[in-house]
């Protein structure tokens, strides 16, 4: 299962590869004004997402190392506390992980004292024992030996993805140790080396192949990339590097908004941890642009009556009947056939809360018995088609779990936003107050 688990997740890697080279703080007793919209939640709203959040967070507990720290890419959603089989981590997994722990502690889901010894040893391990090179690591992983899984890149954004988790832990945590594990791992990344003379930053690297010749260099997830390089205090890159990828514009039923061709997450993962709101550079306000994505989304979604509706809709990257892919929309993109992927509408829920909350409490009024498990959502169902995901997804439950906890009280961007690095990189790449 993990070596089709890796195929899988090369072809999706290469998809969306393909498609780039075509075109916080205590926690807040009022709820964030987190999109244009006036919206307050009932007490209802705030027992699911709750939920949400709370069995979420057990995904990232039960489904880790406890000898590395590392979390399973993917794991069964009907399981009572055991641990999947499988052998593959996700070093992006691992970086949600780390802020669902912070969440968890924040929130009292898990006992303060074994979530700050897992970060330790999370943490410990991943400056210590983990293959590296430059300061990047390998996507996939045995989760007990930290054994590169074979073929998978040296990955940029899933490094990235890691590193946002390790720097909420530092920012968080008041433990000495923790901390400089933290600042030790991201000081040892050499973003230099990852753009291999260009000016922009290579998806990633084969120790038998050099770097891949896929770059970053539109609009996506890639924030976290350019952000992290810039504010960083030992091998940093120029504030000019942020002009260096396209803003490309999609119009889709009178919504106008920066995108490239891809699924809705791209709009979600780098906002999960640096805080856009009130916010804009010399292009946008990117908050309030993945709140127009979000929207037109939506009606992207419902553009298709036979599939979608008000209490169903939200396609992101996932699994679906014929394996893993990147779908989603405007404009369409990937197999589509009426599969929904509730983290489309759970890493929205910042931009567009009452429209996302309202969507996911149905869906799981009417289809919790089977899509919604011990971890909360399975990645993906298809109730017309009998189809429903056995598994979760680490990267999928993760931002799912940041984003409610983001519109519940802010927490995780205003714990990630006190590392200096993080302010820095944002001024030098031109950030300003909305006026």
């Amino acid at each position: 299962m993990s070596q089709q688990h890796a195929l899988s997740n090369r072809k999706r890697r290469e998809l969306l590869k393909s498609v780039a080279l075509a075109a916080g703080c205590a926690i807040a007793p009022h709820w964030l004004a987190a999109a244009a919209v006036n919206w307050q939640p009932t007490k209802e709203d705030e027992a699911f997402l709750d939920d949400l959040e709370r069995q979420g967070t057990l995904f990232f507990w039960e489904q880790a190392s406890p000898v590395t720290g590392q979390v399973l890419d993917r794991a069964r959603n009907d399981l009572r506390g055991s641990r999947d089989p499988r052998k593959m981590a996700s070093i992006a997994a691992t970086g949600f992980g780390l802020t669902a722990l912070c969440i968890a502690d924040r929130r009292g889901y898990l006992p303060r004292a074994q979530i700050i010894e897992r970060v330790k040893t999370t943490l410990n391990w991943h400056l210590n024992h983990f293959p590296e090179v430059h300061g990047f690591f390998y996507h996939f992983s045995d989760i007990e030996t930290g054994e590169r899984i074979r073929g998978v890149e040296l990955s940029s954004i899933d490094t990235a993805l890691l590193l946002c988790g390790v720097l909420t832990a530092q920012a968080y945590f008041e433990d000495p140790t923790i901390k400089s594990a933290a600042q030790q791992i991201y000081e040892r990344v050499d973003w230099p080396w990852m753009l291999n003379g260009g000016k922009t930053f290579s998806m990633g690297w084969h120790p038998d192949k050099g770097f891949l010749d896929a770059r970053w260099e539109h609009y996506c997830e890639l924030m976290m990339i350019y952000l992290l390089a810039i504010g960083s205090p030992t091998h940093p890159v120029s504030g000019q590097y942020w002009n260096n990828f396209t803003r490309p514009t999609i119009y889709y039923q009178g919504y106008n908004f920066i995108s490239g061709n891809d699924p809705i997450f791209t709009h979600q993962y780098s906002q999960a941890w640096f805080d856009f709101r009130n916010k804009r550079d010399g292009y946008a306000n990117y908050f309030d642009n993945s709140v127009t994505a979000t929207r037109a989304h939506k009606a992207f979604c419902l553009s298709y009556p036979k599939w979608y509706s008000e209490d169903y809709w939200g396609i992101s990257a996932s699994d679906y009947a014929g394996g893993y892919t990147a779908w989603g929309g405007p404009p369409a993109q990937g197999p589509l056939d009426g599969t929904v992927v509730p983290c489309a509408a759970a890493g929205s829920l910042a931009f567009l809360p009452a429209d996302c909350i309202s969507v996911l409490k149905a869906m799981r009024a009417k289809w919790g018995k089977q899509a919604w498990g011990r971890y909360g959502f399975v990645d993906a169902f298809h109730p017309s088609a009998d189809w429903y995901d056995p598994d979760v997804l680490g990267i999928d439950q993760g931002i799912s779990v940041l984003m409610a906890e983001n519109l519940r009280s802010g927490f995780v961007w205003n714990v990630f936003m006190r590392n200096a690095s993080a302010s820095v990189a944002m001024q030098r790449a031109g950030f300003h107050e909305k006026g």
